[in-house]
């Protein structure tokens, strides 16, 4: 699966932290009921990597992806335990100089426009923007678009239900990423049937043509 059609998966992304293994398969079963196929798990806990490994095995139909990926050896080893992307909130060296060792697609943040011209040489055509509502926001991408019409991004950081369509009418603008659907609260008290009616609502935005 290509990125592109990673990023079609889902208008928004929920971007998850995990803390106990137990979570992984009522999240999974609240997110796909609600019509969401795929899953951010953030490499911020110290059972994420067993997460994604869970959830990958065990839920086929939902693509597992890792974010927070800092490093080369964060990337391997979310790959090795059934990543199918991953995501960085930047580029830095050892990240860019390994690129080829990672075997799936990799969504890099950037947050300038000097670092999507760097990435965009590099043959990265799909972006993260992180963090997006500090970082300019809606209005950064629509001014962004003219020069760089050739980036499609994923915006991550700040973004709330209330301007989610905002974001997501804009052109080059695939979809979003956050915590909008699975919220570490509601997580921890063990709200899957919230979960699964954000997941319903979120599916139910209207995707990229």
């Amino acid at each position: 699966m290509e990125m592109n059609e990673i990023l079609g998966l889902s208008p928004v992304i929920p971007v998850v932290r995990l803390t106990k293994i137990e979570q992984c398969c009522p999240l999974a079963e609240a997110l796909l009921a609600g019509g969401v196929r795929i899953i951010e798990v953030t490499l911020r806990s110290d059972i994420a990597l067993k997460a994604i490994n869970k959830l990958s095995i065990e839920f086929p139909k939902l693509i597992v992806g890792a974010g927070t990926i800092l490093s080369t050896k964060n990337a391997l080893d979310a790959v090795d335990n059934g990543a199918r992307f991953i995501v960085s909130p930047g580029v830095n060296l050892d990240l860019e100089n390994n690129l080829d060792k990672i075997q799936v697609p990799f969504l890099p943040g950037t947050s300038s426009v000097s670092e999507m011209m760097k990435l965009l040489e590099k043959g990265f055509r799909y972006l993260k923007f992180f963090p997006a509502e500090s970082s300019g926001g809606i209005e950064f991408l629509k001014a962004i678009h003219p020069v760089l019409p050739d980036l499609k991004f994923c915006p991550t950081g700040g973004i709330r239900e209330k301007n989610a369509k905002d974001w997501l009418a804009l052109p080059n603008v695939l979809c979003i990423g956050g915590s909008l659907i699975a919220p570490d609260k509601l997580i921890l008290d063990k709200k899957w049937e919230e979960i699964r009616n954000r997941a319903s609502w979120v599916s139910k935005l209207k995707p990229k043509p």
